[in-house]
């Protein structure tokens, strides 16, 4: 892939991902002013981590780290990537909708791995209807996941990026249903107006998930067919090339697993503290809308380039892939998460306190955005350097660091919830994302010039790092000036004129210390 078709692939994907993020915060603002951080939201928000858990596990994770490089690897090569692709769409469907099955059965048992702390009272009972409706979601974005691989392998990156979009739709549409009907109270139920409508929109966006699903892999299919690559449900085979994916996908597995149980300490320590599951995956959205459109967006893009780009011997151009993907990231992520620290109340109260989300909520989320916030970085390098790894068919290493981070947030989370209460899940986090990068950093350093950062990264850096903090400090100045306008209906307009001048002042200042020119955002944006 050439730079250019980089960087457009970067924009493409990002693009998009803002799109479902913004409809993903429209999704989340309805969740909350209907659901607040009740129990039907508790168990809602459990049951539908349940199958993006796995679909991690799965699809975006093992299946797909070990799948796109040697799919793109064939691609260049001009081998029969069709077929390759066409076993596999077949195996992953076998096995999701085994393990589909194997989990509905089982789903009492899942809800208490998950969130123990719900036994006991309604949300146990609640996450279990409600993750028995909702898991065969992960049949459907698995495969969509895999389709996506195939299609950002072959450099078409619209549709893969666009799907997700759908699920947000889908989501709004099913609490606005489930809220209309909800409104019409049954006195036989014995029940209040606001706890059935908590229930009608919880049963709503439960039953609308796997639909959403369909949609998902309905718009890759059809893309994936246009491109050439007509995906069929047949009977599986285990050929050399199937075996050979799974050898490198087993270590990947452990690895995402590994990831899987950081996410299961943090909701086992927040199902202790009434509300926490809702605070903390309201934070985590917030923070996720950088991580997925720089993050996330440089990932796809990265790791089939780098594939190629060593599959062709290019080790200068993957250097420069990696460092240009590297750099532009961190320009656009350290200001987010410096704003994210400075002023996480505003942009909480702004979004999410009204209806049954209360003011209670807004501080605890607030304080969850902060820790999260503080890992930001971390978290968007780890997107770029895990490529690294894995464009060298490389799941070992990843998976050893992923056991050492595993470590690290439970015994800060675990160690840290009686002194500080849910937030310790948060910190625990945000402090073992950072362990990460630092033995991600060490264990590239032997993989020669092509894991190294070059002169003009290490000059950039630090003036990112200058302009974003200069941000900061306008941005503490600019909320203490307009403290008596933070209420009522001002709030928002204040805060639309403080992101704008911490727009303009990071832009205007990183331009001027050098950390980067304007010019290379507007021609990457014409590209």
């Amino acid at each position: 892939m050439k730079p250019i078709r980089l960087v457009s692939g970067f924009l493409t994907v990002g693009l998009w991902t803002l799109v479902s993020r913004v409809l993903g915060f429209a999704r989340d603002i309805l969740i909350a002013a209907y659901l607040g951080s009740g129990a039907v939201a508790e168990a809602f928000l459990i049951a539908f981590s349940l199958p993006n858990m796995f679909r991690r596990l799965f699809a975006e994770g093992a299946f797909n780290m070990a799948f796109v490089p040697m799919f793109s690897k064939k691609l260049e090569g001009h081998e029969d990537a069709r077929k390759f692709a066409q076993d596999a769409f077949v195996g992953l469907a076998f096995v999701t909708t085994v393990f589909t099955v194997v989990a509905i059965v089982f789903m009492p048992w899942l809800v208490y791995a998950m969130a123990s702390g719900f036994a006991g009272d309604e949300r146990f009972d609640l996450a279990v209807e409600y993750g028995r409706l909702a898991f065969p979601y992960i049949i459907f974005i698995s495969l969509t996941a895999l389709v996506s691989g195939v299609l950002n392998a072959t450099g078409r990156f619209l549709a893969a990026a666009a799907a997700p979009a759908l699920l947000n739709i889908v989501f709004i549409a099913a609490v606005l249903i489930g809220a209309a009907f909800g409104r019409d109270p049954s006195e036989a139920l014995g029940l209040s107006l606001d706890k059935i409508l908590g229930l009608r929109v919880g049963d709503s966006l439960a039953l609308s998930t796997p639909f959403a699903g369909i949609l998902q892999l309905a718009v890759v299919w059809w893309a994936a067919r246009r491109a050439g690559f007509t995906l069929r449900i047949g009977m599986p085979h285990m050929t050399p090339e199937l075996k050979r994916l799974a050898i490198i996908a087993a270590p990947a597995a452990l690895a995402g697993g590994v990831v899987q149980i950081n996410l299961l300490i943090g909701r086992q320590v927040a199902s202790f503290f009434d509300g926490a599951v809702a605070w903390l995956n309201y934070a985590d959205r917030l923070y996720q809308l950088p991580l997925g459109v720089i993050g996330i967006a440089v990932g796809v893009v990265l790791l089939p380039d780098l594939s190629r780009r060593l599959r062709a011997g290019d080790d200068t151009g993957g250097r420069d892939a990696f460092n240009r993907a590297t750099e532009l990231s961190l320009a656009l992520t350290v200001p987010a998460a410096v704003a994210l620290m400075v002023m996480p109340v505003p942009l909480i109260a702004a979004l999410f306190e009204r209806g049954a989300f209360s003011a209670t909520d807004t501080a605890a989320t607030a304080l969850a955005l902060a820790v999260y916030g503080l890992g930001l970085p971390a978290f968007v390098l780890q997107k770029t350097l895990q490529p690294l790894f894995f464009a060298r068919e490389d799941t070992r290493r990843p998976f050893y660091i992923a056991l050492a981070s595993m470590a690290i947030n439970a015994a800060l989370a675990i160690g840290l919830s009686p002194v500080i209460g849910f937030s310790a899940a948060a910190l625990g986090t945000t402090l073992s994302g950072w362990a990460t990068v630092a033995l991600l950093g060490w264990k590239a350093r032997a993989m020669g010039d092509a894991s190294r950062f070059d002169d003009r990264f290490k000059s950039r850096i630090w003036r990112i790092v200058a302009a974003s903090l200069l941000m900061g400090a306008v941005l503490l100045a600019g909320q203490w000036l307009a403290a008596p306008l933070m209420a009522g209906a001002s709030r928002y307009l204040v805060l639309l004129a403080l992101v704008s001048v911490g727009i303009v002042v990071y832009f205007g200042a990183g331009h001027l210390f050098g950390a980067f020119r304007l010019q290379e955002f507007r021609r990457a944006l014409r590209r």
